[in-house]
């Protein structure tokens, strides 16, 4: 069995993955910023998390010890992500939080959609308060993350600082500012009432090792997006903001630089470190998407690192690539853009998206297709099958070979999941009758994938048809069903094959059943 390697964003290549005690890993993930629903896109980064922490926690990982000793387990992974619940700017990337605040573009959107008669029914919200705004996203978040299998967020239920909320942690993320300042890492400006306090790039020697910029690119770059009248302050154009002072500001806090509000970067750094590493300063691994690596993980890196004094803040960063739909860009204006719970409401079923969702490389773009979805929810159909089938063997006996290590080494390897689900399903074809041993080695294989844990989307039975994937009985269906039933009762197979194809034109794809029923899903 290989040791797990893992892609290191910092380290620009594929190394052993050493955490500081292999029997507890620290792991944080940066959440999602709740002014909306979380689209698919956002999920893929989160779901790229859960596969890597539920791949550390399997008996099936080994990991590298810091004396270089292999470890084999057990192991715990306390995994902590945030939810961003302070209303930013829709331009978070520029050094000093320029556009318009996330919260009242929410609330303008709420009203909007109240008026309308566009709002969902459990939308009662008011969209002038930013904590209820925040706090209507939030759980529809949690509901989805929860429907696709994100242990943290089931973990949350019960154990809320596992995803805490960066409105709780407003009073130490001040701390932290004036623990920079004192230090001489930060650095207030501007007269009351319009103050800001910046971090100071040239104090931290080994800025932009993350992202692999330079300072004299940062400042090449900076353009419009630092206003004059802050640049006229700030000692370099790469200093970020760490609070600004703004009475007109939709959430705001009292701080020794007047009432205001936080800087985006400062926020993880304080809800990271406090919950994983209150005394060392350091984490093990640190994951989001690609988009994140430059300003707010590099800013975040600074920041922790020039706060607690080590030379790094994170040992492990994993970034998830971005997320394509049919081979584009998602956007809203271009009517690609989906939601888990748009794709939840049409029917389709949470451990297929999942699936369609994690089965590209972490490093490649994924692309999100109508058939690719399609695709998974068979494979999973087939896998539920099989588990059923093993279920129900009276054969306790086990026929594995190799096929447990040659998962394991697909997995190990950067996180391989195409390598690892091939093996899946050659093994899965290999076993025409599996026993009681093969569930549970399928049961340790889904531990890691997190697929058939998951609830199925709703089926409608009738006395031909079971209707799979959240689809409705339709009469002309039925109809079609039992012409074909007659069909083929009377050897007019080529009439039963016209039905088929009928249907198949229709969207539907049928498969026969036992006792002649028929099962109905999307084609």
């Amino acid at each position: 069995m290989s040791t797990l390697h893992l892609y290191n964003t910092l380290t620009r290549r594929r190394e052993p993955f050493r955490p500081g005690d292999p029997a507890r890993v620290t792991f944080y993930t940066c959440g999602p910023t709740v002014y909306d629903d979380a689209h698919i896109g956002n999920f893929r980064a989160f779901l790229a998390a859960d596969l890597l922490r539920r791949w550390i926690e399997s008996p099936l990982c080994e990991l590298e010890g810091p004396n270089g000793t292999p470890h084999r387990g057990p192991r715990e992974v306390v995994h902590v992500m945030n939810i961003t619940d302070v209303g930013h700017m829709t331009d978070d990337a520029a050094a000093d939080g320029s556009g318009e605040d996330k919260m009242a573009l929410a609330g303008r959107r709420i009203a909007e959609a109240k008026k309308s008669g566009a709002l969902p029914p459990d939308a009662d919200v008011d969209p002038h308060d930013p904590y209820a705004i925040a706090a209507f996203y939030a759980g529809r978040f949690m509901h989805d993350a929860t429907r696709l299998g994100l242990k943290v967020a089931k973990e949350a239920e019960r154990e809320p600082w596992r995803m805490p909320r960066a409105t709780q942690a407003v009073p130490r993320m001040i701390e932290w500012i004036a623990a920079l300042i004192e230090t001489g890492h930060a650095y207030a400006t501007g007269e009351a009432g319009s103050r800001a306090v910046y971090f100071d790039v040239r104090s931290f020697p080994s800025y932009g090792r993350l992202s692999g910029n330079t300072l004299e690119d940062v400042r090449g770059g900076a353009g419009g997006r630092v206003s004059d009248a802050n640049q006229s302050s700030k000692k370099h154009p790469a200093d970020f903001l760490l609070w600004k002072e703004d009475a007109s500001h939709l959430m705001k806090w009292e701080s020794p630089w007047g009432a205001g509000y936080p800087g985006w970067h400062i926020e993880c750094s304080v809800m990271a470190g406090d919950a994983l590493a209150p005394d060392s300063g350091v984490i093990d691994l640190h994951s989001g998407g690609e988009d994140n690596i430059f300003p707010h993980h590099e800013c975040e890196r600074a920041q922790s690192c020039a706060h607690s004094g080590q030379p790094e803040f994170a040992r492990h960063w994993l970034h998830a690539r971005f997320l394509q739909v049919e081979g584009e860009k998602m956007s809203k204006r271009t009517g690609n853009f989906f939601t888990a719970r748009d794709l939840f409401a049409k029917g389709h079923d949470p451990a297929a998206l999942r699936l369609e969702l994690i089965k590209t490389h972490y490093r490649s773009n994924a692309n999100f297709t109508e058939q690719g979805l399609k695709d998974s929810a068979r494979m999973i159909e087939r896998w539920r099958t099989f588990a059923d089938r093993a279920h129900a063997s009276s054969d306790a006996g086990e026929r594995h070979g190799g096929v447990a290590g040659a998962f394991s080494a697909a997995m190990s390897d950067d996180l391989n999941i195409a390598g690892a689900l091939g093996v899946l399903n050659a093994w899965i074809g290999q076993i025409p009758n599996p026993t009681r041993g093969d569930a549970a080695l399928l049961a340790e294989f889904d531990a890691v994938l997190g697929l058939l844990e998951l609830e199925r989307a709703a089926r409608a039975e009738t006395a031909i048809g079971v209707f799979t994937a959240g689809l409705e009985p339709d009469a002309d269906v039925e109809r079609l069903l039992t012409e074909r039933r007659e069909a083929r009762a009377g050897k007019d197979f080529a009439r039963a094959d016209s039905i088929r194809d009928e249907l198949t034109a229709r969207g539907y794809a049928i498969k026969d059943m036992p006792g002649g029923r028929v099962e109905v899903s999307r084609a």
